[in-house]
């Protein structure tokens, strides 16, 4: 395993983790005074300031990026199928301008919550077959623009609203029903938030292997969690043996960001000079 105690070369910044405290292009100049050489932008803070600017201000501050957040959402009544379609058609082509590695996917749950005006269902099954039809769909696409695609499981906790993909075993089984000769173009994006308490993780991580594992997001988990959506913790505050995740990452040859996402309302309150240094601090002594 990578030795990440004498320096971040390998810290990248999940900008959701600032995102309180300035625009892309703020965290982007904090990221350079602080050495942090990599991102991962979210859309909307790309849309807030302009896909031209944002791909400028990346460039000129000489970062790399990890990913880019994000893609999915597929689920979606018949009426906003096509919106959802066209919708992951510009975030590829956003990620290509950007020169992002991946996009991460976050495949949405029922209907009524990944696309609001679609009609409600409680049709947990029929969810999980459109969002693999969905990627499907958009692997096609991707495929053209030469842009891998991240399926980022998420906790049980978030099946209906967020994402009815909620372990690494069945990210892989779309992986391998999509993308049987593993080609690349279709992988996971692995966050020890969502995963951490998985009996099945390691084993899943060995059947991810070094070409199935596009990225690798790292926070904690408090107790108690106080929201969880944006109550996570700062890496060594909470439950989550990120060593050991990373290590069983690493051990399949995955050499890439440790990159850290941490939505948190008690993070947002702080200055982003401190959110960073302490983020350069625990990515030293704890992931």
């Amino acid at each position: 395993m990578r030795d990440f105690s004498f320096d971040h070369r390998w810290l990248s910044l999940n900008t959701a983790t600032v995102r309180k405290q300035g625009d892309l292009v703020q965290i982007i100049e904090a990221c350079a005074r602080h050495g942090i050489r990599a991102i991962d932008p979210w859309r909307d803070q790309v849309a807030a300031i302009g896909l031209d600017r944002a791909v400028r201000a990346v460039r000129d501050a000489g970062l790399e990026l990890s990913g880019y957040c994000r893609g999915g959402m597929f689920t979606a009544d018949a009426a906003h199928r096509i919106e959802a379609r066209d919708d992951n058609r510009r975030a590829v082509d956003e990620a290509r301008a950007l020169g992002a590695p991946c996009i991460v996917l976050v495949v949405g749950g029922l209907p009524q919550y990944s696309r609001p005006g679609s009609a409600p269902s409680k049709d947990m099954a029929g969810a999980r077959a459109q969002v693999r039809d969905a990627i499907a769909e958009m692997l096609d696409y991707a495929k053209a623009a030469d842009m891998p695609l991240a399926i980022e499981p998420l906790h049980p906790a978030y099946a209906a609203d967020r994402a009815c993909v909620n372990t690494t075993k069945q990210a892989l089984d779309i992986c391998d029903q999509l993308d049987p000769q593993r080609t690349g173009a279709l992988g996971v994006a692995l966050d020890v938030y969502h995963i951490w308490w998985d009996p099945e993780l390691m084993p899943e991580i060995a059947r991810a292997g070094k070409d199935r594992l596009l990225a690798f997001h790292v926070c904690d988990w408090l107790v108690p969690t106080k929201d969880i959506l944006n109550d996570r913790g700062m890496m060594g505050d909470g439950v989550i043996d990120i060593t050991s995740v990373r290590s069983a990452v690493e051990a399949q040859g995955f050499a890439g960001y440790s990159e850290i996402e941490i939505f948190s309302n008690d993070w947002w309150n702080k200055p982003m000079d401190e959110v960073l240094r302490t983020c350069i601090a625990r990515h030293r002594t704890v992931v």
